[in-house]
């Protein structure tokens, strides 16, 4: 980032200013853009979308998701991915990606109702980077209806180098004004991803009925040459 001063007519003094990042390293990988794409109108349904450009070929790329709240997976073919065959011009971000991904495929978000207009409202976002912790607890409150909430994410990791896996689960507690507490356990611990290092929750939000809650996980993933940044979410049915 540079901050221009002028101090007097036709003399400009460039200012640097050094963005410092966890541990003074810079990130060797690319980080993708996570898009919140909204519930359905009966909050059953879910979609949302990550975006960026590859790091060795710069090439753009996106993937587009579609979730069942009530079985926390993906609908029928649900999982939906793109990679452009050339770069991105200088200043590019690759949120053209995104927006061919959407466009080429409006069949499968009529089918299941998504509505743009419908994002989620956000109870929780992190502005920590946890990347190197190997469990997460948070605790937030949903002030409108009065709800306490407590999610402690667990991780659990395998081997290493190119061969790490890793896997995770959510303990997930509720407690409304009226002294009813709800008990949720998130995340398949079975499921070992390739690469993944570690998870985070980064972001909590629900459908505005408040019937439906996403958790957006924050995922570090090796690529030969340093980690990647990629997103997932584990739905519940409230």
């Amino acid at each position: 980032m540079f901050l221009l001063r002028r101090r007097k007519p036709g003399v400009v003094i460039l200012v640097l200013i050094v963005l410092m990042v966890s541990g003074g390293e810079l990130w060797a990988g690319d980080v993708a853009s996570f898009v919140d794409l909204g519930f359905s109108e009966d909050g059953k349904i879910y979609m949302f979308a990550q975006y960026g450009v590859d790091e060795h070929t710069l090439r753009p790329w996106a993937e587009l998701y579609i979730v069942d709240v009530d079985s926390n997976d993906f609908v029928p073919g649900g999982r939906i991915s793109y990679r452009n065959d050339k770069p991105v011009a200088l200043g590019q971000d690759g949120s053209a990606a995104l927006l061919r991904i959407v466009s080429h495929n409006t069949g499968i978000i009529r089918k299941y109702r998504t509505n743009f207009m419908r994002q989620g409202i956000p109870l929780f976002i992190s502005l920590e980077d946890i990347r190197n912790l190997s469990g997460q607890t948070i605790n937030f409150r949903d002030f409108e209806h009065s709800v306490y909430y407590s999610a402690s994410l667990e991780s659990m990791l395998y081997g290493g180098g190119p061969s790490t896996k890793s896997s995770f689960h959510i303990f997930f507690n509720s407690l409304n004004g009226k002294g009813v507490k709800k008990t949720y356990n998130v995340g398949n611990p079975g499921i070992k991803r390739n690469g993944v290092t570690t998870y985070s929750i980064k972001k909590v939000i629900v459908n505005p009925e408040r019937t439906s809650m996403i958790l957006v996980i924050e995922m570090t993933v090796l690529n030969g040459s340093g980690a990647d940044i990629r997103y997932m979410v584990e739905a519940i049915r409230l």
